[in-house]
């Protein structure tokens, strides 16, 4: 197989289903070798007796590429490291790292307890962090010894990241800390080679197909429009050297339609030059919000 990703070694997280298979599969599709890494829990997080990982391995061997199943848990410090480790072992390098292992616990605030906060921040903000970090490490010793890479991160976040999400704070609240993230790790590893960038992406998975339930319809004219392997093509783009000099953004991906996201800006601004009293600064706020643009709404408000 040839193509823009031929000769890399790419590692997708959570490939065994969904969005992680579809790039997985579409990476490969363009001559990458690939480390499909999936733990094989259910939607919530809970261990799955039937793990993924290895059957989109053999998936990937049997359409004439190269691929290496991975199950460790890469929300720990041993699982992500053993993930990188996969990858340097198996292949002799490392190219690309795809983070998009996730599950969710859904609650409104109030009923939304500590445990239920702690696994979605593991697996969503944590399991993006440890791969990152380990791979990083691997590509400044690189950089060091005279070979900078020209290496790639693609992050997963949301459109509940950007916007909020009613009874989703804690997959809100990590998806956001994945936009922080990806921008500091862009600057900060620039310098190795390396450019980091996430997706927002929408499209039918085990996670979402409650939430686009009323919007999902039939494929029309050979095109499904939610379908995972839409989001695919621009995340095999942003993983291959022809991103070049692309760092530091965030893309809301949705069938045929690619955004770049803008964050956030300062707008309307007022500087007394002393300190302001409350209702001095209650009446300026007013005044400021007048004139700015209309936040987009909470998903599901």
């Amino acid at each position: 197989m040839t193509g823009i990703c031929d000769g890399r070694v790419v590692v997708v997280t959570g490939a065994g289903r969904g969005l992680g298979r579809a790039h997985a599969l579409a990476f490969a599709a363009e001559g990458a070798r690939v480390v499909v890494n999936d733990l094989g829990v259910g939607l919530d997080g809970t261990p799955d007796p039937d793990s993924p990982a290895a059957l989109v391995a053999e998936e990937i061997r049997a359409a004439g590429g190269e691929a290496v199943a991975h199950g460790a848990d890469i929300a720990t410090g041993e699982g992500a490291a053993s993930l990188i480790t996969t990858a340097l072992e198996t292949y002799g390098r490392l190219d690309t790292l795809v983070n998009n292992a996730g599950f969710l616990r859904d609650r409104m605030l109030v009923n939304l307890d500590e445990d239920d906060w702690d696994a979605v921040m593991a697996v969503h903000l944590k399991g993006h962090f440890l791969p990152l970090r380990y791979a990083a490490a691997h590509w400044r010793a690189e950089t060091k010894s005279g070979r900078t890479p020209t290496a790639r991160i693609i992050n997963t976040s949301s459109g509940a990241g950007l916007l909020g999400s009613v009874g989703q704070g804690n997959y809100s609240a990590a998806k956001a800390g994945i936009v922080g993230l990806t921008l500091v790790a862009a600057a900060e590893l620039a310098r190795y080679g390396v450019g980091v960038n996430a997706i927002a992406p929408a499209a039918r998975t085990r996670m979402t197909e409650h939430t686009f339930a009323d919007t999902m319809t039939a494929p029309t004219a050979g095109f499904d429009a939610m379908s995972p392997s839409n989001v695919s093509p621009l995340v095999v783009w942003l993983g291959s050297e022809a991103s070049e000099g692309v760092t530091g953004r965030v893309f809301e991906v949705e069938a045929g339609r690619i955004t770049v996201m803008e964050g956030w800006r300062p707008g309307p601004s007022a500087d007394k030059g002393a300190r302001w009293t409350p209702t001095e600064a209650g009446e300026t706020a007013l005044k400021l919000l007048g004139e700015a643009e209309t936040p987009e709404p909470v998903y599901g408000a």
